[in-house]
Formats: C-alpha cells, structure tokens, sequence
C-alpha cells in the first residue's frame, strides 16, 4: 500500500482515469460491432450511417488519448474496405 500523500492521490487519480478510459474504449467496441453488423447484413444506408458513427467514435478515442492513431486508422481503414465491397456488391 502507498505510504505518502503523493502516492495516495496518484492512485486515486489513476482509478478514475481508468474507469473514464474503460467506458470509452466500450462505447468504441460497441460501435465498430454495430459498424461490422450493419455491414454484413447488406443493408447500405445503415451500414453507411454505422460506419460514419464508428469513424467518429474512433476519433473522438484518439484524441482523447485512448488509443493510438495508427490503431485508429487501421480500425477506420478496415471497416471502410469491408463498406466498399458492399457497395461494389450493391452495383453489379
């Protein structure tokens, strides 16, 4: 256990950053799986509409320093791979 002042006030701030960090790394998991459900089930609006809002979640995650931008941008970059296929299957 901590002994000083210092150490103590470093360990509660630590828990509620933790606890800010885990909700939105949630709410992140939460929308890329929405994104990937609206995308496989074929429907293009919603998946257009999913995917948007998950970009922006991702961003939104970056910029407050829970994730990494390169690991945003992969995420982004996948989920906008799988929409253009979808929408290359919508036009034959």
């Amino acid at each position: 256990m901590a002994n000083t002042k210092s150490s103590l006030k470093r360990i509660r701030s630590s828990e509620r950053k933790r606890e800010r960090n885990r909700i939105y790394r949630s709410r992140t998991r939460t929308e890329l799986k929405q994104a990937r459900t609206a995308i496989s089930s074929g429907n293009l609006e919603e998946a257009i509409a999913q995917t948007r809002q998950a970009i922006q979640i991702l961003d939104k995650a970056v910029n407050k320093g829970i994730l990494h931008k390169n690991n945003a941008a992969r995420r982004k970059s996948r989920l906008a791979q799988h929409l253009n296929e979808l929408q290359a299957q919508k036009q034959k």
